[in-house]
């Protein structure tokens, strides 16, 4: 096993990481921004290590600000977490050639996932269901508006890399079709440096639902069920669980298959998520794979009981998974609540300042996965995300119940946060009845 990993993020993947480090006897080097000298995994480290400035660009996307720490600190490995260089072959290459093992996928896998277009060909090579659209990129307006009046409106331009919302626009007639093309291709240019759009069918009302696949590098690949990740604002998540309210077993057991060859047919190991729409009718089309542990990875661990970065730890080592399909059982349900330094009442706008009280809710069935502390002040430079609230209860009433009286509890006084938006969905009717889908927060939780 590795007797030293550096943990390239920050927050509480960063402390999660650590402490599954700490758990099997593993040394950690924690590298930090400037504007991160705070951090609360820094305290437990056995080593940290300045990597830049407070932007990204000059931190914690520095390849070779991060390369140098791991050769100072002299590690054998590098845990991406999630974002940053999580998905980033360039990276992992760089890691290869430098004799430093990338806990994640292989490059060429991590640069088969992030093509969007690529993925939804092997999907289709895989057998995989897919949403009706382009066979690849979308050049001009006029071929947009040909393959949309083929398949029908409405539709949805997306772009070829990336993710989190990004680049994607709905289009309901020619015209906003037009127009969206040209907007998507110049966020996603922006946003990644490559404008490349496709256009899918837009699917009226459906449930997002992920499969969380781990392989090993001796070709075994097994799921762990499906999370549920409906609730979303602007294609990002807030709300995770498993299992999905309506999803039998038949279906689930036909799209954790169906995942599991999409992950084989790209030689896929370490963790991963294969990112499926749901309709009303629970048919099933395949959207995206990726390659990285997920923000909502709590919520598979509780309801099976494993440990997810464990497992890429090992993995990365050379070791097999631990566990055989059969072994999977979800047992109870799980939600994970993302507690973010937002105000809803104001769009969402961020809210970064000092915490100056601090209360975490406990009892049982709940799980507080957060780096803040009293007396941290969460910065302006990052995601605004504080924490994440998992409740894991035998059912989705007891999983209700017991997070709001666990939102309750939380006290995060110096920022504005989401805490009051989900205790407000928690007591909406549908959301008790699990009759949830993509569009429900902007239905009902969003400002006009």
């Amino acid at each position: 096993m590795f007797s030293r990993i550096l943990i390239a993020n920050r927050g509480e993947i960063a402390l999660r990481i650590l402490r599954a480090c700490k758990d099997m006897g593993i040394e950690t080097v924690a590298c930090y921004s400037e504007a991160d000298r705070d951090l609360l995994h820094l305290r437990y480290a056995d080593e940290t290590i300045c990597i830049g400035p407070a932007a990204s660009s000059d931190s914690y996307l520095n390849i070779p600000a991060l390369i140098a720490a791991a050769e100072i600190t002299d590690v054998e490995a590098i845990h991406p977490g999630y974002g940053f260089l999580s998905e980033n072959e360039h990276f992992a290459e760089v890691c290869q050639s430098c004799n430093i093992k990338f806990i994640g996928p292989s490059p060429k896998a991590i640069a088969q996932c992030g093509d969007k277009v690529a993925a939804k060909q092997l999907a289709k090579l895989s057998g995989v269901p897919t949403v009706p659209g382009s066979d690849g990129p979308i050049e001009d307006e006029q071929q947009a508006v040909q393959i949309a009046r083929q398949i029908g409106f409405p539709v949805l331009v997306k772009a070829a890399a990336g993710g989190g919302g990004r680049g994607m626009r709905v289009a309901h007639n020619e015209p906003s079709l037009v127009t969206g093309f040209h907007a998507a291709r110049a966020e996603a240019e922006k946003a990644f440096k490559n404008g490349t759009v496709y256009l899918e069918k837009y699917i009226e009302k459906p449930r997002h639902v992920e499969i969380q696949i781990v392989g090993d590098q001796h070709g075994n690949v097994v799921h762990f069920g499906e999370r549920d990740c409906s609730l979303q604002r602007r294609h990002q998540k807030l709300l995770e669980e498993s299992p999905c309210p309506v999803l039998d077993p038949e279906t689930r057991a036909k799209m954790g298959e169906a995942a599991i060859r999409l992950a084989k047919a790209a030689n896929y190991y370490s963790a991963g998520t294969v990112e499926f729409l749901l309709d009303k009718d629970k048919n099933f089309y395949f959207i995206e794979i990726n390659s990285r542990i997920q923000v909502e990875h709590p919520v598979t661990e509780m309801v099976t009981g494993v440990d997810l970065i464990r497992e890429m730890i090992q993995i990365a080592n050379g070791e097999r998974l631990s566990v055989r399909q059969e072994d999977v059982q979800l047992r109870g349900h799980a939600m994970e609540f993302r507690i973010n330094a937002e105000d809803p009442e104001r769009g969402f706008k961020p809210s970064p300042g000092k915490i100056h009280t601090f209360v975490a809710p406990a009892g049982p069935g709940v799980r507080w996965d957060s780096h803040v502390y009293q007396g941290y002040t969460v910065p302006p430079h990052y995601d605004s995300m504080v924490g994440k609230l998992i409740i894991h209860r035998p059912n989705r009433k007891l999983v209700i119940e017991t997070a709001r009286r666990a939102l309750q509890e939380l006290t995060l006084q110096g920022i504005t946060t989401t805490v009051g938006l989900f205790l407000r969905i928690l007591d909406h009717s549908d959301f008790a009845a699990g009759d949830i889908d993509t569009g429900f927060i902007d239905r009902y939780f969003t400002p006009r």
